[in-house]
């Protein structure tokens, strides 16, 4: 990935975040797109040139574009030997063709070739087509997080 591809790729994947987070019910639309973009800021104060900070992304042999994976060589939460998946994209066009599990396999070499053990991601609930994905590349649930809403009684 180039900075100029990098920039491209965190306007829409800082878009994607909010949306997401608005769907599973963490942040308000109001509030989502500002969180979102200090949530990256955070992660990437260096933004492309952020240390540790990988950026893969496939292409075709005709320069088609097809997908990006942006991953950590630490873990977030500071799991030793862990390296973790802030994001996996593929475009539409080309979803259940295999190149997610081909980038998957390529971010794995990647990690295995930097000394790092272990490779871990979150995946929300209602992607049923990634967690499969995940499910027949060898990903295991290690923790799930479970909410319910409450109301409150009105008087």
């Amino acid at each position: 990935m180039t900075r100029n591809e990098f920039e491209e790729w965190r306007a829409r994947t800082i878009r994607a975040y909010a949306d997401e987070q608005v769907a599973a019910g963490n942040w308000s639309a109001d509030e989502a797109l500002k969180l979102a973009t200090k949530a990256h800021e955070v992660l990437l104060p260096d933004g492309f040139a952020t240390a540790g900070m990988l950026f893969l992304r496939a292409m075709l042999p005709d320069d088609s574009y097809v997908g990006v994976l942006w991953l950590g060589l630490t873990h977030p939460r500071g799991a030793p030997d862990c390296a973790f998946i802030y994001d996996i994209e593929i475009d539409e066009a080309y979803r259940g063709a295999g190149y997610g599990r081909a980038l998957l396999a390529a971010a794995e070499d990647s990690v295995r070739s930097r000394g790092v053990g272990r490779l871990e991601l979150n995946v929300f609930r209602d992607n049923a087509r990634a967690i499969r994905l995940y499910e027949t590349s060898g990903y295991r649930v290690v923790t799930q997080q479970m909410r319910k809403s409450l109301t409150c009684p009105r008087v």
